[in-house]
């Protein structure tokens, strides 16, 4: 039977989504505001949260109706979080509805599914951001039904209810996080916080196998990093050139100048390949056709992009793009970031070229 040809245009229903998100989130997740919770102590917006996962049902996007959650599937996830990260919305949206969910998902605990799908509880993944799909497992001791050791580059650990922490057993545990002790460590993006998980003798749930259920949401999580990473430099550039059309210099928009047009033109095609890429990534998580290679593919491709679009938007904007006020610092951060998440470009890279039997330069 052949392949069908994924369709990677956005749907009537994706779009409606879009609007729906994009509307609440300038509502309620400007610039200014991000930046000030960045300096604060809580660096996670938990009222945005709560009107997303709760209000809008999104933290339940990947969880099936049956088990309290939408039944949709990763392409409206992935437009969800494209507009997370035009935002830069410091909410745990990627570790609890996306890499948390998957992980439960894969292991079939129907409780704490629905737990996280209503949204009321966050999920957090105990592995490093850093760690690509297929990467070595981390894995704290199991003694006597306790658990001992230390997980550290949690992203987003501060705001989590409950850990999936994989132990030496092979086993995945889901840990209360008032049993473990979370230390913030200092973060290059301050919207999305890495802290040090660190387990004294916590007591913890066997939910099934770690291997598995830790591939599977790595997995999912690098393909739809991609559509976040979309969204960032998607902001970059439209930003970019609207200010370039209303900054003047000699009397005429600086935007009309062809040096800066050709870097602009090289932008926009390098955003249109990542919009893409992050699509196909999208729809194949949809459907699990070639997942690995496709999910490989997109992020090797997304992070450079990203840090360029970011990088471009910085410089053209001058000075004023230099100053701690404009947003687009937000932006470099979490895409510099987003680069070295779930994987590096170079680890996926070489992930494809085993994939298609080539040898990795």
């Amino acid at each position: 039977m052949s392949r069908t040809e994924p369709d990677l245009l956005y749907s009537e229903e994706e779009e409606a989504l879009r609007a729906a998100v994009r509307d609440l989130l300038t509502d309620h997740c400007d610039p200014a505001g991000v930046i000030a919770r960045a300096e604060s102590d809580s660096p996670h917006d938990r009222a945005l949260w709560k009107s997303l996962a709760e209000g809008m049902g999104l933290a339940g996007l990947l969880v099936p109706e049956e088990l309290g959650g939408q039944g949709a599937s990763h392409r409206e996830a992935a437009v969800v979080l494209e507009e997370l990260g035009r935002a830069v919305a410091p909410v745990p949206y990627l570790a609890s509805a996306v890499a948390a969910t998957e992980a439960l998902l894969e292991c079939g605990d129907r409780e704490l599914l629905g737990r996280l799908a209503s949204g009321r509880t966050v999920g957090v993944l105990a592995v490093g951001l850093h760690l690509a799909p297929g990467g070595t497992l981390p894995a704290v001791r199991l003694e006597d039904g306790r658990l001992h050791g230390e997980v550290t580059g949690v992203a987003d650990a501060a705001a989590a209810d409950v850990l999936l922490v994989p132990a030496g057993d092979g086993g995945l545990y889901a840990v209360e996080a008032d049993a473990a002790t979370v230390t913030p460590q200092t973060s290059l993006d301050l919207t999305r916080p890495l802290a040090t998980v660190t387990l004294t003798g916590a007591r913890g749930r066997r939910l099934g196998d770690a291997e598995p259920a830790v591939r599977r949401a790595l997995r999912s999580a690098a393909g739809l990093l991609a559509s976040e990473q979309l969204g960032l430099a998607e902001w970059a550039l439209t930003e970019t050139v609207r200010y370039l059309k209303e900054r003047k210099q000699f009397n005429r928009p600086v935007g009309g100048f062809q040096a800066l047009k050709h870097r602009l033109a090289q932008l926009w095609l390098e955003v249109v390949s990542l919009r893409a890429a992050a699509r196909a990534a999208a729809d194949a998580l949809t459907t699990g056709e070639d997942t690995d290679l496709t999910v490989a593919v997109a992020q090797s491709y997304a992070g450079p992009v990203a840090v360029h679009a970011a990088e471009e938007a910085l410089q053209l904007h001058g000075g004023i793009g230099m100053t701690w006020e404009h947003p687009v610092h937000l932006c470099l951060k979490r895409a510099k970031a987003d680069s070295i998440a779930y994987g590096t470009a170079g680890a996926h890279r070489a992930a494809v070229a085993g994939l298609v039997g080539l040898q990795a330069p």
